[in-house]
C-alpha cells in the first residue's frame, strides 16, 4: 500500500484561496473554512502561504486543553475538539507554536484543519489539495514528491530551543532536513 503524504509547499503558493473555499466545502466543516492564506511580508512581498494544520506528533494544542477534548487518531491526525468536551478557553490557540485552532465563537468550539479526516481516512485527498492549481498543497506519495520538486520536504520544527515533530511536510529549500525559526530575531526594532 502506497503510504501518502501531505506537503506545503510556500513557493508555489499564489494566493488564490481556492483552498480556503474548497476547505469550508468539506462535508464535516459546517460551512466553515478551517485553513487560511497567510500573507509573509505584507510589508514588502505579495508571497503568501496555505495555513494548514501541521498534525503535530506531540500535539501543544492537546496538552493544553483542561478538557480532554482534543484528539489524535491512531494514524496521527489530530482531531478538533470534541464538542460535548471544549469549553472554548482558546489554550489550544495560544499553544499551538502554528497559529492554527480557531474558537468558533457561535458554536463555543475549537475546530481547525483535520486533513478532512472523513475523506483522508476513506483514500481520498484533502477539500484543498484536490483544487490547489499551483500544488502549494499536495496529497502524494513521498516519493514521488521528492523525485519531482527540486525542494526537500522536512517535518521537524525548531522554534527556538522546542523541537516539533508532524505529520504534515513543509518544502523547504535545497537540502534542508529541518525548518528553523528564530522568532526573537524577527522582534528587533530599527535603532532611530
Amino acid at each position: 500500500m502506497i503510504e501518502y503524504g501531505f506537503f506545503i509547499d510556500p513557493s508555489r503558493c499564489i494566493g488564490c484561496q481556492s483552498c480556503v473555499n474548497a476547505c469550508s466545502e468539506c462535508e464535516t466543516h459546517r460551512g466553515h473554512s478551517l485553513i487560511h492564506v497567510d500573507f509573509i511580508d505584507r510589508e514588502s512581498t505579495i508571497a503568501t502561504v496555505p495555513m494548514v494544520c501541521m498534525h503535530c506528533e506531540d500535539p501543544t494544542c492537546a496538552q493544553v486543553c483542561p478538557a480532554d477534548a482534543i484528539k489524535k487518531t491512531p494514524d496521527g491526525v489530530v482531531q478538533s475538539s470534541l464538542k460535548p468536551r471544549c469549553i472554548a478557553c482558546s489554550n489550544c490557540v495560544l499553544a499551538c507554536p502554528f497559529g492554527i485552532p480557531k474558537v468558533m465563537i457561535e458554536m463555543e468550539q475549537m475546530m481547525k484543519c483535520d486533513m478532512c479526516y472523513d475523506r483522508t481516512s476513506a483514500g481520498k485527498r484533502p477539500m484543498c489539495a484536490t483544487v490547489c492549481p499551483s500544488q502549494a498543497l499536495a496529497y502524494a506519495p513521498l516519493e514521488r514528491i521528492t523525485r519531482e520538486r527540486r525542494e526537500t520536504p522536512a517535518k521537524v520544527f525548531h522554534f527556538g530551543n522546542q523541537r516539533v515533530q508532524t505529520k504534515v511536510f513543509m518544502m523547504a529549500p535545497g537540502d534542508a532536513s529541518a525548518i528553523t525559526l528564530d522568532v526573537a530575531d524577527y522582534m528587533w526594532e530599527p535603532s532611530a
